[in-house]
Formats: C-alpha cells, sequence, structure tokens
C-alpha cells in the first residue's frame, strides 16, 4: 500500500513539473519555429494580431509549412542595424560584469572579514539600496547622471551597474562561510589583507563569483528602462529595447533576432549551471 501511494505521489509530481517544464519552455520553442517561417506565413498565422476588429486571429504552429532562414539572413548580413543592437548589448553587459566583480568582491571582503566602525550600519544601507525597485532610485540617478554630463552616453548605465549593492551582498554570503582559521593562519605566516584576499579568499569563492556572473548577465542583458530613459540616440541602443517594441510589420524578423538574443543566455547557463547552484546554495539565498 504504502509503494503504491509513492508511486502514485512519483507520478502526479513528474507530471506537474513536466505541465510547468512545458508552460516554461513553449515560449522559446515557439519563437525558434516561427524564426524558421517565412514572413508570410507568420502573419498568416498571426492575422491582424493588434487590431482591434473581429478578424483578428492567432494560429499557433508547432510545424512551419516550408523551413526558410530568410529571417536569419534579414537579422545577420542584410540589416546591419540589428547586429549593431547586439553588439551594444555586449558593449553594456560585459563591462558592468567585469566592474561589479571587481568591486563587489572588494566590498564583500571588507564587510565580512574587516572590522571598522560603522560596519554593519553601511551594510544594512546596502539592503536598503539592494531592495528598492528601479523606478524609485530613477529620478535621482537621472538627474546625476545630467549632472555629470553623462546622457546618451554608455557610462550613463554602465557606472550604476557597477557600483550595484546585489554582488556585494550576495558575495559577502558566501565569504563569510569561509572558515576563519585560514585566514588567521595566512596572518601567522606575514600575509596581509592583499594576500590573503588574492590567494585564500578568491579562489574560495570562485562558484560564488560564477553564480554572479550569470545572474548579473541575465538581469542586465534583458534591461528596456536604463537604455530608454539614458540613451536617446537609437544607434546606442541595445537589442532589448527593438524586442521589447516589437511591431506587426515587423514580426519575422523580431523571431529570429529573439533566438539570436537568447544564444548567449543559453550557452552561458549550460556551461555554467553547476557554478550558480552551488554558488547560490553556499551563499545562503534562497529563491
Amino acid at each position: 500500500m504504502k509503494h503504491t501511494q509513492s508511486f502514485i505521489f512519483a507520478l502526479i509530481r513528474t507530471v506537474l513539473l513536466g505541465f510547468i517544464a512545458a508552460a516554461v519552455l513553449s515560449p522559446v520553442l515557439l519563437a525558434i519555429v516561427h524564426s524558421l517561417m517565412t514572413e508570410r506565413e507568420i502573419l498568416a498565422n498571426y492575422g491582424t494580431l493588434g487590431k482591434t476588429n473581429t478578424s483578428m486571429f492567432v494560429n499557433l504552429k508547432l510545424i512551419p509549412d516550408k523551413v526558410s532562414f530568410e529571417q536569419y539572413y534579414r537579422v545577420l548580413i542584410a540589416t546591419p542595424a540589428f547586429l549593431q543592437m547586439f553588439w551594444n548589448s555586449v558593449g553594456l553587459v560585459v563591462p558592468i560584469i567585469v566592474g561589479q566583480v571587481i568591486a563587489a568582491t572588494l566590498a564583500s571582503f571588507a564587510f565580512a572579514r574587516l572590522r571598522f566602525p560603522g560596519r554593519d550600519a553601511l551594510f544594512f544601507v546596502y539592503l536598503i539600496t539592494m531592495m528598492m525597485p528601479f523606478q524609485v532610485t530613477l529620478v535621482p540617478n537621472y538627474m546625476m547622471v545630467d549632472r555629470l554630463g553623462l546622457m546618451n552616453t554608455r557610462e550613463a548605465i554602465i557606472l550604476p551597474g557597477i557600483f550595484s549593492a546585489f554582488g556585494v551582498f550576495l558575495l559577502r554570503q558566501f565569504m563569510l562561510h569561509i572558515h576563519s582559521a585560514y585566514m588567521e593562519a595566512a596572518k601567522i605566516d606575514g600575509a596581509g589583507y592583499g594576500r590573503i584576499f588574492a590567494s585564500i579568499v578568491l579562489p574560495m569563492v570562485k562558484p560564488g563569483i560564477a553564480a554572479l556572473v550569470i545572474l548579473l548577465f541575465v538581469d542586465y542583458w534583458n534591461m528596456v528602462e536604463q537604455p530608454l530613459i539614458f540613451l536617446q540616440d537609437a544607434v546606442l541602443q541595445p537589442l532589448s529595447v527593438f524586442l521589447s517594441v516589437i511591431q506587426q510589420d515587423m514580426l519575422g524578423i523580431s523571431f529570429a533576432a529573439s533566438v539570436v538574443y537568447m544564444i548567449p543566455i543559453v550557452l552561458l547557463f549550460l556551461s555554467a549551471e553547476h557554478y550558480l547552484i552551488e554558488g547560490i546554495q553556499l551563499s545562503g539565498v534562497k529563491g
């Protein structure tokens, strides 16, 4: 009887997780399938989508009538503007990740292992800023960027991203799990804080740094509000801005652009999935 109940519960759990996985993966699958359709077929499937009349219809198809790479040709070759927006995304995200990893590792080491007046109060301020939504800090950030003369430049997005509080919080929690005996032994051998940080702390927090890199990449790769506000020049805007304002007459090319835009995130996640899981588990951060 007990084995039967266990089997039934396992079956129900498997079916439920299967439905959840299908629901999560279905938009990705639809984007890939539609990117292999001709624009005529896509427009035929979606009809007059977006218009307020009685002829609106949507025909979701999982198999194209004819496989076509026309949309990828338009995105990757025929329309250089889309590749330019893709590299704009890279040019914004990579400096943010590199800068925040450097700043966060140094600051989190100070908060976790150094003792100085006001340390806990300052870290509490960090937590408050991390919990604030982007909309709350939008006006102060806009005023500061305008005063510094950085409006309509990449630095208007990169500099605030580098000094975000999330990386400090994540890596501090990770560093608190490092046993103090390692550092005490290094101090006895005459090592200073710089040597301890470079030779002991950094090698031991590699999973946390890897998890931070993945989370930052996903967050800033998909950003829309910051480029719309701080980058008025369309030449500087990333591809995420285009994907957020898809027009009916560009449905075909938008699917191919979406697939191209997903590739870096998928490759990064597949290559570093175990680092992400290990880093979040050891840091004590729970979703």
